[in-house]
């Protein structure tokens, strides 16, 4: 499986990573941390069997993308396990999706994944994963104390494998 995700400027970056860090001090579940999984949201997944087949189309991209600002302003869940906050969904969050869908959905033996499609995704930036009950409590508390809205920006776009999560194709944003 590949993922196509965005990044953020280094101020979101670190808002984003201290929040990631203090939910695994509280909850003593450090999966993100442990497995350097960078603040990032993802845009599309796909089943691929060659990275050849993709490559080509991301760098199609570099002349449709720009840099654009994201609001994080809700904390949710994907009960029972993940823990994110979720940015408004505005035009050039939507668009910017649905850009790099529309890149990559005819590419020949790729299987594009049926909740990262335009309408039906959710965007969100993962802040702990694999979190049982208990540690989901906390985790929500924790944000109950400590988030409040993040004004931040995107400013690249990525490839990247998963389990380890490893970047493979970057490109900065202007």
């Amino acid at each position: 499986m590949y993922l196509v995700s965005v990044y953020f400027d280094k101020n979101t970056n670190k808002m984003i990573q201290n929040h990631m860090e203090e939910i695994a001090k509280i909850t003593g579940n450090d999966f993100m941390t442990r497995n350097h999984v960078p603040p990032h949201m993802t845009i599309a997944a796909m089943d691929a069997k060659r990275i050849e087949d993709i490559l080509p189309k991301m760098e199609g991209l570099k002349d449709s993308l720009c840099a654009i600002d994201v609001y994080f302003v809700s904390v949710g869940a994907f009960f029972p396990y993940v823990l994110y906050v979720a940015p408004v969904m505005d035009y050039p969050l939507q668009e910017l999706q649905k850009v790099v869908f529309t890149q990559l959905k005819d590419v020949p033996f790729v299987r594009m994944n049926k909740y990262y499609q335009p309408g039906y995704w959710l965007a969100h930036a993962t802040l702990a994963k694999k979190l049982n009950l208990e540690e989901m409590r906390e985790a929500f508390h924790y944000c109950q104390n400590h988030f409040s809205p993040i004004k931040g920006r995107i400013v690249k776009i990525g490839l990247s494998t998963v389990n380890p999560h490893k970047a493979v194709w970057i490109l900065e944003l202007e």
